[in-house]
């Protein structure tokens, strides 16, 4: 596999293994490049500084929320995109991991929207449309959408991405906070941590929140921006088929009869711990919106830190240091678009004109 040029296959030298590409961040994102670099031959390793299946991965709701018309205007050719790609990128995880990830094509109702989705296909409801759909759901009030979404368990998709990885032999290295990138005459040659290095002739950034803490070359200035969440147990089967945005709250449902209820914004830094009121105003609007939801049992409460940017556009393509990439920033969307940056960022690193124009994203936007 080509890769940035001329450097190959993995070797060994004095005992010291090197890899065609080292990817830090063991997220969505990064195991999903991860599989497609493999594809192409890559020797490849994912370091993570938690356990894989990342940060913001994890705690996401999973939502493929495409037809959103708080999608940067930039970035909303990415989404529908990889929106297109999501069945076939799902299809692949499962036939080699043998996980079902639960995506769900049902579609989601907008209670009280603006109108203003950005997906040609979305249809406008009225209350009598919205009970037929939505037994459960209070009386509607106001202006209401169907948008032909889906979603997805984060959390299964993730260990089956994770599983499809270590089935093609990429290597996986967790528990491991990446301190620098290693730099010898002008170009990325690997990553350190606090106890050991790993040689690479590529490195790709995908470290999430954590992406600009990574010392010895460009600085992202990506940030956390905490949501906290719950999840309760559905009052009866078949309770909620579509994914449900209201005031207050969002509900997510899973066929194993879960509710996912979401999500706060917060500029809270590295803090994961959850405030009960906050857990109990959520639940409160989820209730709102649909009433039998009130007396329904929780089954955790959890807060996860999405990778934010000043502009809230994520951060892909290659930096200034020769040999060193980065996907990252990718703030409320990381489940959405793993396929595309997969897909795209492939391209980049071997040397390919990717298939979509990412200019936008490029990290020198942060460069003076």
């Amino acid at each position: 596999m080509p890769i940035a040029g001329s450097y190959l296959a993995t070797f060994y030298n004095d005992e010291v293994k090197t890899w065609d590409v080292v990817i830090v961040g063991g997220g969505i994102i990064g195991l999903s490049l991860a599989l497609s670099l493999r594809k192409q031959g890559a020797a490849v390793l994912v370091v993570e500084r938690h356990e894989p299946g990342g940060e913001a991965s994890h705690a996401a709701a999973g939502m493929l929320a495409h037809c959103d018309p708080h999608t940067p205007e930039k970035l909303r050719t990415l989404a529908m995109a990889s929106a297109q790609l999501y069945p076939e990128f799902v299809h692949e995880l499962q036939d080699e991991s043998g996980k079902q990830v639960d995506l769900r094509r049902e579609g989601s109702i907008i209670l009280d929207g603006d109108g203003c989705s950005l997906c040609p296909d979305a249809q406008p409801l009225d209350a009598q449309q919205v009970s037929k759909l939505e037994p459960c759901l209070a009386d509607a009030a106001g202006t209401a959408e169907f948008w032909p979404e889906g979603s997805v368990d984060p959390r299964a998709l993730t260990s089956a991405a994770l599983k499809a990885a270590k089935h093609r032999g990429i290597e996986i290295a967790s528990g491991v906070p990446v301190t620098e990138i290693q730099v010898s005459d002008g170009r990325a040659r690997g990553v350190r941590t606090a106890r050991t290095h790993f040689p690479a002739a590529v490195v790709v950034n995908c470290a999430g929140a954590w992406a600009g803490q990574i010392r010895g070359a460009s600085s992202f200035p990506t940030r956390p921006v905490k949501g906290q969440m719950l999840s309760v147990i559905a009052p009866r089967r078949d309770f909620l088929r579509h994914v449900v945005r209201g005031p207050g709250a969002y509900l997510v449902p899973r066929s194993d009869g879960r509710i996912l209820i979401g999500a706060t914004l917060e500029e809270a830094g590295f803090d994961k711990r959850t405030d009960a009121n906050t857990i109990q105003r959520l639940h409160q609007a989820a209730a709102n919106l649909a009433p039998d939801l009130g007396q329904a049992r929780m089954l955790e409460a959890w807060a996860g830190l999405r990778p934010g940017t000043p502009d809230n556009l994520p951060i892909l393509g290659e930096t200034s240091l020769p040999g060193y990439f980065v996907a990252a920033g990718h703030f409320r969307d990381g489940i959405l678009l793993a396929p595309v940056t997969a897909l795209l960022m492939t391209q980049v690193v071997r040397g390919a004109r990717p298939e979509f124009d990412i200019s936008a994203f490029s990290a020198r936007r942060f460069q003076n």
